[in-house]
This record gives C-alpha cells, structure tokens and sequence, in this order.
C-alpha cells in the first residue's frame, strides 16, 4: 500500500482555504497513491471554538474529502470539527475511493487546553479494512494512551493524526517509536507545521515507522508531502519471526 503524508501549516479557522490549500498539495501528487493523511483538525487547526467552525457530516469539509477520494481513486483521512445532535466532536474521518466514510472520535481529549470542555469524547476504537489491510485510526493525545492503543485486533497500520505542539515534540517521537515497537505495526503520523491562532508553533515531525520501529520517512520539519510504500508481507513474516504479540497480555476496556 502506497501512502501519502502531507505536513503543512494551517490557516486559523478558516475551512475554504485549507480545503484549497490541501486541494492543490493532493493535487500536486504526481504518482498513484491509496491512502493520503491529513493533519489533525486539518480545516481549521485546533481551535476550541467549535460553535464557529464546525460542520455536519453533510458539509462542505466532508463533501469535499468524498469528490478528491473519487477523482483520486484514494482514500483520504484526516480529523474535522463535526457538529451531531447537539454535541461537537474532533471526529477522524476516513473516506473510501468510493466516498464511503467510517469514522473515529477523539476519545482522549487534550484537557489542558480544555478540549474535554467543548468537545464530547468518542468510546469506541475503530478498525477500517482496506485494501486487506487492518487500520487502526487515532488522534493527537490517543498517543499518550498505550492500553487503547494496544494491537488485540492484529491492525497492520497504526495512524495518527495531531495538532502536536514544538515544546512536546520529542514525546512525540518516542512514544510513536513505542507504540511502532510494543504493537509489531507500522505507525504513520502526520503532525502540522507553522503557528495557530494561540501562538503555539508546530515543528511537525510527521514520520512512518515499521513494526521494529525502524524509521522508512525520518521525521520531518519542512512543509511537504512524503509518500512511501507499506509492505504487507514484510509486515507478516517480521510477526511470525519474531511472535511478540502471541505473549501479549489479555484484557478489556471498560
């Protein structure tokens, strides 16, 4: 499976021109790729403002993502401010070639900058089949969280999406190299560059890792797109080599 990672700085609360601006950035892919990721919150960057930028599943965000995955015959996910039933959510999206959409709730809201307060958290973990690889889809602080993370449904691909700030940076690479290691999965994060509307900057860092944690895209500062190639059987025999996750631990969330 080809992937495409695309970092890049973010216009605050404005939705149009981030769809623009990611518009021309897939559009400037010049080879055949099947997933692209997007950033965390990509449409707006991360605002605790949701009353003002949030949009439905039937919006102009989602439509938008629903005609690239079709002209592009890709699939492409990222996390959008949704507004359903009252109650707003940094919801993941993950949209099919064919404009199908599954989707995954931030459940581990950043509450210190009080996301916990204006966002409603997701409960479920979500597993998306594609292309016969098991992707595990999650948000920004999720990183923090080994236990809901953790590979009891034998994922292959471990995404993060994040708005991840410069300060905390080197948490980021090490606890995506732990969750690459400790779950025998590839992991690909895609963090933002540039500065929000709080002042807070972002030095990306966005990076591919296999299932011994082995970097195939370094971590990376510059605005760009990175695209790599994920190999399954290489996956599979590296896990019947080494059988670490046949020592796991048995457990359930509740």
């Amino acid at each position: 499976m080809k992937i495409a990672l695309i970092q890049s700085s973010l216009v605050w609360e404005n939705p149009k021109a981030n769809r623009n601006s990611f518009e021309e950035k897939i559009n400037g892919i010049n080879e055949s790729v099947d997933l692209i990721v997007l950033p965390e919150m990509f449409s707006t960057g991360f605002t605790m403002n949701p009353s003002v930028v949030a949009e439905t599943m039937q919006g102009e965000t989602v439509a938008w993502m629903q005609s690239l995955a079709k002209a592009r015959n890709t699939a492409i996910t990222g996390s959008v401010v949704i507004e359903e039933a009252g109650s707003f959510y940094n919801r993941m999206l993950f949209v099919y070639p064919t404009g199908e959409i599954q989707f995954y709730d931030k459940k581990h809201l950043f509450t210190l900058a009080g996301e916990d307060k204006v966002y409603t958290a997701g409960r479920q973990k979500l597993i998306v089949e594609f292309l016969g690889w098991k992707i595990c889809p999650m948000v920004c602080y999720d990183l923090r969280f080994p236990v809901f993370s953790r590979n009891t449904e034998n994922y292959d691909l471990l995404l993060y999406v994040a708005s991840w700030p410069e300060k905390r940076v080197n948490a980021w690479d090490a606890l995506l190299k732990a969750r690459a290691i400790e779950n025998m999965s590839y992991v690909a994060a895609v963090n933002r560059v540039g500065i929000d509307g709080n002042a807070h900057p972002y030095s990306g860092h966005s990076q591919l890792l296999d299932s011994l944690g082995d970097y195939i895209i370094k971590p990376q500062e510059t605005e760009a797109v990175f695209v790599a190639t994920l190999d399954k059987d290489k996956l599979i025999e590296t896990r019947q080599r080494f059988g670490f996750l046949n020592d796991k631990d048995s457990f359930q969330l509740t």
